[in-house]
């Protein structure tokens, strides 16, 4: 069986699950989303050890799931400064080499899976069930399609290297193909889900820049990351996609500049939700 049959038949399944727990919304998707970003975290800190660059053992899933549960907790601010506090006096007694990197690391670690798996869970409560589906489900939908006609597009026409020294199969041509990817998945969203709001496709244009260009960029991060661990893909737990880092790598820079462009045209009152 080839590689692609194998991602095909993983994840049809997958996203019709994943669909379906969105639709849910509620504790249902903030669940999933949680663990999701946890096995994120896990893979990192495992490729950073692979690298040789020092970690925390347990505080960067400390702070993640302050980081997720932040909007929903009370005393949240509270309850960060302790970690805080906690986490720099345990560094201060720490007498290794390595403690002063590890204050560095350790955030890393612990805010960047977290802080983009926030921003899609605020993003699936923004607006009411509906919209909120709607936007969450767009969003996704152009990282998808930006993901699979950048592949498409580099295996077809790709001949100019994008970063070579970080990942050699990646092409200019497969980027540019992305920003198409990103429109059709966006448009698939909002004619297939229609929903009365001011999230049109017009309000929404704007997004297959910012999905196409931070996506891509969260894709070569972890690829960087890879690239210096000498591994392949992050783990093996997805069959034929690697592990939940590769699945979810341009989420994470892509759902914070979806849910802050957003923010920002409801605040100028371009539009209303």
């Amino acid at each position: 069986m080839s590689e692609l049959v194998k991602r095909i038949l993983f994840a049809v399944p997958a996203a019709i699950l994943f669909i379906a727990i969105t639709w849910l919304g509620g504790w249902y998707f903030k669940g999933l989303m949680i663990l999701i970003g946890l096995f994120v975290q896990q893979e990192m800190i495992r490729l950073m050890a692979s690298s040789g660059v020092p970690t925390d053992t347990y505080f960067p899933y400390t702070i993640g799931l302050w980081v997720m549960l932040f909007p929903f907790i009370p005393y949240a601010f509270e309850i960060g400064v302790i970690i805080l506090i906690a986490f720099i006096a345990i560094q201060t007694f720490d007498t290794s080499e390595e403690s002063v990197t590890k204050l560095s690391t350790t955030f890393f670690a612990g805010l960047y899976a977290p802080v983009g798996v926030l921003c899609l869970i605020l993003l699936r409560d923004m607006g009411g069930n509906e919209l909120g589906f709607l936007i969450t489900i767009a969003t996704m939908l152009m990282i998808w399609g930006g993901d699979v006609f950048a592949y498409f597009g580099g295996k077809s026409f790709g001949k100019r290297k994008l970063a070579p020294n970080i990942s050699p199969n990646k092409t200019w041509e497969g980027f540019l193909s992305g920003y198409v990817g990103c429109f059709v998945g966006l448009a698939i969203a909002i004619y297939a889900i229609p929903v009365n709001s001011g999230f049109t496709m017009t309000a929404a244009l704007p997004l297959i820049l910012m999905v196409g260009t931070f996506g891509p960029i969260g894709d070569l991060i972890e690829s960087k990351m890879k690239r210096k661990a000498g591994v392949k893909d992050s783990s093996s737990l997805l069959p034929g996609h690697g592990g939940f880092f590769d699945r979810f790598d341009a989420l994470l820079l892509a759902a914070p500049a979806v849910y802050v462009y957003l923010q920002f045209i409801q605040k100028v009152g371009y539009v209303s939700f």
